[in-house]
């Protein structure tokens, strides 16, 4: 019987330096602990998180606003001849970011010092949009808050409204109506002008669609004095057409179209790639790709894009002045006669050296602040779901459509056997025999 010897080992001399910790682990012994080289983790540094503020940080920021308010309010009154409140807001400001950059320097590095200075710049200059947002607001509904406390200011025009007639006679219907008619008709003309275009700007890309993206570029910087020129010399003197609501809306169409089509543009352009290489993959055709893969993706930038679009659109006077005329009475036609809106009535409004009227301009302003804030809001509800979130009458539709699906598999399936099922919605039964698999 022949026995296996066993093969010879290789002794392995010994090498001079730190032995090795020995590698067999038991379930209750960790890697790391095998490796541990005895040192103490008390001693080892602190690692600092980079998100979140620390108390220097915060004593920082204190300090220098604390420093930068005494040091100006001592150059103000005792060093220097100084005065005004714009300048001290100016010189606080430019003190703070000094401060603080020193003080930061004492526990920080150079990276460091610039990072903190760069955000506290950039935290700066968004506090101070944002306060000067605040202001228009407030001071627009402050101004206006005695025409606004009236309910004939949103149900009457001013047509029987005199200079000195107080405020509880004549509003601003007859501009709502107008700014809503114009607004409405330059969004049924730009928005699928430029959601076509904006899609054929990524999906045919070429030489010509360089030049057309080039020139709506340009566009998007065109005075609106120009727009309202161009429509008021082609439609109203050469075609010898009044001034009308339809003028003002075709202006507000040459001055929203750039507008939605550099922002659609835009969020097309977003789309992943792969979206349509798949679509494009199982067989579907580009104008299917585009209809049923891209704007659904891409849907709530597209409702921002057109927002956008109307916010400029509904706020522009010089090409509403030159193309619409003005009229105090009511003209909800578009079509015939001139026709104001609120940008305009705020114009008139304003003119008038009556304070009575002063405050209905300020009212129509206000107006038109909180109807562009019902626009935004509208478009966050309709576009503001994520991708791939579907209504509750697009979860039906789908729904409906996989039944369909289901009966045609079903039809295609058992007609060339002889068990020929009838296609029903019911679940399958797994013990009524199958036909053949496709």
């Amino acid at each position: 019987m022949t026995t296996l010897q066993e093969p010879p080992r290789t002794v392995v001399p010994a090498v001079s330096g730190p032995r090795l910790p020995d590698l067999a682990i038991t379930s209750d012994q960790s890697l790391a602990g095998a490796f541990d080289d005895g040192a103490d983790p008390r001693n080892e540094p602190e690692h600092r998180r980079s998100s979140g503020l620390r108390n220097s940080d915060v004593f920082s920021l204190l300090g220098a606003a604390g420093a930068a308010f005494g040091f100006t309010a001592l150059l103000f009154n005792k060093l220097a001849p100084l005065s005004g409140v714009l300048g001290f807001i100016v010189v606080s400001w430019c003190s703070f970011i000094l401060f603080y950059g020193l003080l930061v320097s004492l526990d920080e590095s150079g990276p460091a010092v610039r990072d903190r200075l760069a955000s506290v710049l950039v935290h700066s200059l968004a506090f101070l949009l944002l306060c000067a947002l605040v202001v228009v607001v407030v001071f627009t509904l402050v101004r206006g808050r005695r025409a606004l406390l009236h309910t004939n200011f949103f149900t009457q025009d001013v047509q029987n409204a005199g200079p000195l007639q107080p405020l509880s006679v004549g509003g601003i219907l007859h501009a709502i109506v107008g700014t809503l008619e114009q607004i409405g008709l330059s969004l049924l003309f730009s928005v699928p002008l430029g959601l076509v275009c904006a899609v054929f700007l990524n999906e045919v890309p070429g030489r010509f669609s360089r030049f057309v993206r080039t020139i709506v570029e340009a566009m998007t910087a065109l005075p609106s004095i120009v727009a309202g020129l161009f429509i008021y010399a082609s439609v109203i003197l050469i075609l010898h057409q009044d001034k009308s609501g339809f003028a003002a809306a075709l202006a507000l169409t040459v001055m929203m179209l750039p507008i939605i089509i550099r922002a659609a543009d835009v969020v097309i352009r977003l789309v992943p790639g792969t979206l349509r290489e798949a679509s494009l993959a199982t067989g579907a055709s580009q104008w299917r790709t585009v209809w049923h893969v891209v704007l659904p993706t891409a849907r709530s930038g597209l409702a921002t894009a057109v927002i956008l679009g109307a916010a400029r659109g509904i706020g522009e006077t010089s090409p509403v002045l030159l193309t619409a005329g003005y009229t105090a009475a009511m003209n909800a036609n578009p079509f015939v006669g001139p026709q104001v809106s609120l940008p305009l009535a705020t114009f008139e409004f304003v003119r008038s050296p009556q304070p009575n009227v002063i405050a209905r301009g300020f009212g129509a302003a206000a107006t038109l602040l909180l109807l562009v804030l019902v626009l935004f809001i509208v478009a966050r509800l309709i576009g503001g779901r994520a991708p791939g979130v579907l209504t509750k009458r697009q979860e039906r539709r789908r729904a409906a459509a996989s039944r369909r699906d289901a009966r045609r598999f079903r039809a295609s399936e058992f007609s060339g056997t002889d068990h020929a099922y009838p296609p029903t919605d019911e679940p399958s039964d797994p013990t009524r025999p199958e036909g053949p698999a496709l």
